[in-house]
């Protein structure tokens, strides 16, 4: 008898000691998927994460330059597009900025196999944000329009 008074105690405290633990959902807080850009510019996606655009200012220069990447932003995509055309709206006034095709002799990279674009302007030296509207870009066949984002903060919602 006393052994069975002793398990229904030892039950007992085992049992109170579950369930005063939360539930493993609600311990830990959920981790945001996030991705960090290379270059530590704002990552713009394309699709439903499957390719991102990775814009870096370079205020100094007047450039803006962008990175065509992958999904998680680790791997650099090449594409045949010779430039990228930009709608890029600056105190209420919409302005085109084109980006060029890159050639990188480190990467092998030439105009029409290349992920790096750059274009100039000198309203970029003092203009450190900007909302941007991709017009259109194809990467490995598939289309992008229309692709709306700041600078800097990108256009990932989640």
């Amino acid at each position: 008898m006393q052994r069975s008074f002793r398990l229904l105690v030892l039950a007992g405290l085992l049992l109170g000691a579950a369930c005063s633990r939360p539930p493993p959902e609600a311990a830990t807080p959920s981790a945001r998927h996030e991705h960090r850009a290379p270059h530590g510019g704002t990552p713009v996606v394309l699709g439903a994460e499957l390719y991102h655009l990775e814009l870096v200012r370079d205020a100094t220069g007047g450039r803006l330059r962008a990175y065509v990447l992958d999904g998680e932003l680790e791997n650099f995509v090449r594409i045949a597009a010779p430039a990228i055309e930009l709608t890029v709206t600056v105190d209420g006034q919409s302005r085109p900025l084109v980006l060029s095709a890159v050639a990188s002799p480190a990467t092998g990279e030439t105009v029409g196999d290349t992920s790096c674009f750059e274009g100039r302007a000198d309203w970029l030296r003092a203009t450190p944000a900007f909302e941007v509207v991709l017009t259109r870009i194809e990467i490995r066949g598939t289309t992008f329009t229309g692709i709306r984002s700041n600078f800097p903060r990108g256009n990932d919602r989640d």
